[in-house]
């Protein structure tokens, strides 16, 4: 698979891999209008009484990669290496999310040895930037009614509910102003995060490049005549950002001074983030003008004061807990700011997740005040829907029976501070009962995902285990 190109969006080559591969083993394979493929398998001798288990996974995948590596995903295969019992990736994201849960599903589907009721294996497109895919399938798509989605990353994990989300957008509009005589030119530059998902990692205390940018930005505009150029931060929507990058221009006499500054400031970030950020690096750099995309002008003086306080200002990270679960209720995450020199603007993303529809509506809702105060224009995205946990479920049940027997241990049953398709799934499926589970991911969503090698057997067992027990019909 990871010889495949597969962006969301873009998931072409790897929807005609999986007709051709269905289609080879003689299955009913067939893609719907929205670009999702459905492969059937009948029953193995002696379980045509059960019911038929969906078992789903999206084909897509985040692609990050480092400054440093040149790679195309549009056409490169993803390098990936063994280093211990972890697999990863060269500079660039693996692509086990959610590749692990389609190669899961492709091995079921070749096997001739596994009992199995009847199976339809559902491979989903642009799960990680809209769920699209989930969005545009028909509700006689999928005609099962008990469903494993292969999309977690935690084995021993069990999830049975999840958040729903939204994107907000806002865009500033700059005019250009020429830079006064006798100023320094330099870049700023953080990089070296750790990063991770947006809501999954969203509560383990890992710094927001942006943020940090935004915060040093704030503190130099009061103190000194700070004219910014470019900045180019941030990356997707769902990822916490790991490097941001601005270039910007003070009167000459203060050059010492803000060199002193920045100085200081990193360190005063190291000691904030002295657990969860080993790596960061930190540089400020004098730049000769024209760079590429900036001349000897800036962002007009007064949409850049607006839009740096409005960084400042929003809420990033977690802004509350459940007040009955030990979970993430709901939460911001400002991931990217870019300077679009084609548009004259300033584009600003962000997404915001909870599993309470009100309280995601009121965070999309403060993120959007605050640049609505700054003098942006603010579009909030319509979304996807959380899903809530069924209390009855005959899927579960059987799960955590399974993973008792196999492991002798209980298995964690708990929600996910994400996005799963299974939000929409129980939207438009009525009846659908749902588990959502997967080996051991960690890094996903940024190039230092990897995955736990003894994890993919343990989960694969277990599935196995699950579908030699399908109820019966």
């Amino acid at each position: 698979m990871n010889q495949i190109p597969r962006p969301s969006k873009h998931e072409e080559k790897m929807i005609d891999f999986l007709l051709d591969f269905g289609r080879k083993l003689g299955l009913d394979t067939r893609r719907d209008e929205a670009g999702n493929v459905i492969i059937r398998k009948p029953a193995s001798p002696g379980m045509e009484d059960r019911q038929t288990i969906v078992l789903q996974s999206h084909m897509d995948m985040v692609c990050e990669k480092n400054k440093d590596v040149c790679f195309d995903f549009s056409k490169d295969a993803i390098q990936t290496y063994i280093d211990g019992e972890w697999m990863k990736a060269k500079g660039t994201t693996l692509g086990a999310d959610d590749g692990i849960g389609v190669a899961m599903e492709m091995a079921l589907l070749e096997a001739s040895d596994i009992e199995h009721g009847p199976l339809e294996c559902v491979f989903t497109r642009d799960e990680e930037t809209g769920l699209t895919g989930a969005e545009g399938m028909k509700d006689d798509f999928m005609t099962g009614r008990l469903l494993v989605n292969l999309d977690s990353e935690d084995e021993g994990e069990l999830f049975v509910s999840c958040a729903g989300g939204c994107r907000t957008f806002a865009q500033f509009d700059y005019k250009e102003e020429p830079l006064p005589a006798g100023f320094f030119t330099f870049s700023l530059t953080i990089k070296g995060l750790t990063g991770g998902h947006s809501g999954d990692d969203i509560d383990k205390k890992r710094a927001n490049a942006n943020k940090l940018l935004a915060r040093f930005l704030y503190l130099s505009q009061q103190k000194y005549d700070l004219r910014l150029i470019d900045i180019q931060a941030g990356g997707l929507h769902n990822a916490i950002p790991r490097e941001a990058w601005c270039l910007c221009a003070i009167p000459a006499k203060d050059k010492e001074s803000i060199t002193v500054d920045w100085n200081l400031f990193q360190a005063d970030i190291r000691e904030e983030y002295s657990v969860t950020e080993k790596t960061m690096v930190f540089s400020l750099e004098s730049e000769e003008l024209p760079l590429k995309g900036a001349g000897g002008s800036a962002i007009d003086k007064d949409c850049s004061q607006r839009l740096i306080k409005a960084l400042q200002a929003v809420d990033n990270g977690v802004f509350a807990v459940c007040q009955d679960l030990d979970l993430i209720e709901t939460s911001s995450n400002l991931a990217s700011i870019h300077k679009v020199p084609e548009t004259k603007t300033i584009d600003v993303n962000s997404s915001q997740r909870s599993s309470i529809y009100s309280a995601r509506v009121n965070m999309a809702n403060t993120f959007a005040a605050v640049f609505e105060l700054a003098g942006a224009r603010v579009d909030i995205g319509e979304g996807y829907p959380g899903w809530k946990m069924n209390p009855n479920s005959e899927i579960l049940r059987i799960a955590v029976e399974q993973y008792k027997k196999l492991f002798g241990k209980d298995p964690v049953v708990r929600g996910i501070h994400a996005g799963l398709e299974c939000g929409l799934f129980s939207e438009k499926f009525a009846g659908m009962d749902m588990i959502s589970m997967g080996p051991t991911l960690r890094g996903v969503h940024s190039p230092d995902e990897k995955l736990l090698i003894p994890t993919v057997q343990m989960v694969w067992d277990h599935l196995l285990a699950i579908l030699k027990e399908a109820p019966k019909k």
